[in-house]
């Protein structure tokens, strides 16, 4: 079984939407999906309760992850992996570093989300060093980025990411069919299949099942500022 986490210690970054929207399109791939919700707030846990009544064509298993667990992760993923489960993908909370800590232990990719501005990147920066730090694949999602073609503000974020590590590609848009989706317990895939947005979150599922298929070596993955 695959995993994967998104991670960050910043709030609003878009941990949950994505991870909703990623495992939707992962469940349409063919993977059999569950997420693990280790945010207090529960927001996947909400928005697999809209789910219920949304009439979704994919099966996507929604499992609150209460912290005290967490020591015993590599057994609940052994027992996921046991029951049939392919792809694990866990939201965590935005401060949560013990959460962090484990996930970084026991993941084979962490995504950590960032928005285009300055405090975000230094704050999704430190993450990414508690991950190199575990000796674990980490790589930048740029989310959120205006829509203007060409954005200096996604510009100049993507190329401070880059110079720190990996940046997923492609950049995510900040667009209401996310938030719409969300609202229904869809993906956004699943929401409006031919948007943008759809398109963005299948590109960045695409990239991320490379990189967990691939044998790139940790030092694909970190950046001189990080390594040094």
């Amino acid at each position: 079984m695959r995993t994967i986490a998104f991670l960050t210690q910043k709030g609003g970054a878009g941990k949950t939407t994505l991870a909703a929207s990623l495992a939707a399109v992962a469940a349409c791939a063919g993977e059999r999906v569950i997420a693990l919700d280790l945010d207090p707030q529960a927001s996947l846990v909400r928005w697999s309760q809209y789910r219920e009544t949304a009439n979704a064509a994919q099966k996507i298993v929604v499992e609150p992850l209460e912290s005290e667990r967490l020591p015993h992760l590599q057994a609940i993923l052994e027992g996921l992996a046991g029951v049939g489960f392919t792809l694990a993908i866990f939201d965590t909370g935005g401060s949560d570093n013990a959460a962090a800590r484990f996930m970084t232990n026991a993941v084979d990719i962490c995504l950590l989300p960032t928005r285009p501005t300055r405090l975000d990147v230094a704050t999704t920066a430190a993450t990414f060093r508690t991950v190199f730090l575990a000796k674990r694949k980490a790589a930048f999602v740029l989310n959120q980025c205006p829509p203007t073609f060409r954005s200096l503000r996604t510009g100049d974020a993507a190329k401070d990411l880059t110079s720190l590590g990996v940046l997923a590609e492609p950049t995510i848009t900040a667009r209401m069919d996310f938030q719409d989706a969300m609202a229904r317990g869809l993906g956004v895939t699943e929401f409006a299949r031919q948007s943008r947005a759809a398109q963005e979150v299948e590109a960045l599922w695409t990239w991320t099942r490379t990189q967990l298929e691939g044998s790139a070596s940790l030092s694909d993955y970190v950046g001189h500022q990080v390594a040094a």
